[in-house]
């Protein structure tokens, strides 16, 4: 069968595109439910919302001023002239629609902000600015300010971006409080959880795959059935239990989400004493799941 590649030229195009259209999905969801009760959810663009509170200054033209020192600490860290093409790209498109969506939303929608309710706003504030930002780390780009040091903190030591958020902007979160109170500081506090949150679930996607270990001392009868009743292969070696010295097998194989209690049950009527670890994986790649691209 003939394989077609994928022009490069293409895909340079789909990342430009799922690039701006991560910026204006975040740029949206903080125009709309943040800058309007001083949400100031960590982060560069926090900080521009403390700033202007006390200036007046346009959020999304501080917001551009402040990447300038981190992108140049990103551009030895984090790709390059790649890195520094995408994020820079990134941050203007959201510094604009920031400014933009600010001037002219309250002239176009009927009620603004959208709801009074801060609790809400929190919500979708972190939400929408989450998937926004999850669409930017897909492309391969950052959204500058923090986001590029929570990415050098991610490469380095493997941790998610929820909990590297967490940590680096948490002092921005402490100051909103002060300025604007501790139960804004609270929803700052929630709207950055979510972020994190949907950011995550949007660069990764949603875990529909399970790998599954199997320690049993019926490899061929087990085996066959698993192939038989889910139509999937397995892998198998030979182990040493630690503690017996006893010899075993284990069985690793990995089944959609749906499959699980199937494959628990022939497991069960196989050999009840075998050894079952079930864990969750957010991707399986190759053949019979997701094709390599």
């Amino acid at each position: 069968m003939r394989r077609f590649s994928v022009s490069p030229i293409w895909q340079t195009t789909q990342r430009v595109i799922v690039l701006v259209l991560g910026a204006l999905v975040v740029a949206l969801g903080y125009s709309l439910f943040q800058i309007p009760f001083n949400i100031a959810a960590g982060g560069v663009s926090g900080i521009g919302i403390i700033v202007n509170h006390f200036t007046g200054w346009p959020v999304g033209v501080m917001y551009l001023v402040m990447n300038l020192p981190l992108l140049v600490l990103g551009y030895f860290h984090l790709g390059r002239w790649r890195f520094l093409t995408q994020t820079v790209v990134a941050v203007l498109i959201f510094s604009t629609a920031t400014d933009l969506f600010t001037r002219y939303l309250p002239g176009w929608l009927d009620q603004f902000p959208l709801t009074n309710d801060i609790l809400l706003s929190a919500i979708y504030g972190g939400i929408v600015g989450g998937v926004g930002a999850g669409l930017i780390y897909r492309s391969g780009g950052t959204m500058g300010g923090t986001s590029i040091i929570g990415r050098i903190l991610q490469h380095k030591t493997g941790a998610p971006l929820s909990q590297v958020f967490l940590y680096t902007d948490g002092l921005i979160i402490l100051t909103a409080g002060l300025v604007f109170g501790w139960e804004i500081a609270l929803y700052a506090l929630l709207t950055l959880f979510l972020n994190g949150v949907a950011s995550d679930y949007t660069l990764e996607g949603p875990s529909s795959v399970r790998t599954v270990t199997i320690i049993t001392d019926r490899p061929d009868e087990l085996s066959q059935a698993l192939i038989q009743g889910l139509g999937r292969g397995l892998s198998r070696w030979q182990i040493t239990g630690a503690y017996t010295g006893d010899t075993h097998t284990m069985l690793l194989c990995t089944v959609y989400r749906p499959q699980v209690n199937e494959l628990k049950r022939i497991v069960a009527r196989i050999d009840r004493r075998a050894f079952v670890v079930i864990g969750t994986a957010h991707q399986a790649l190759g053949y019979g799941f997701t094709p390599l691209r």
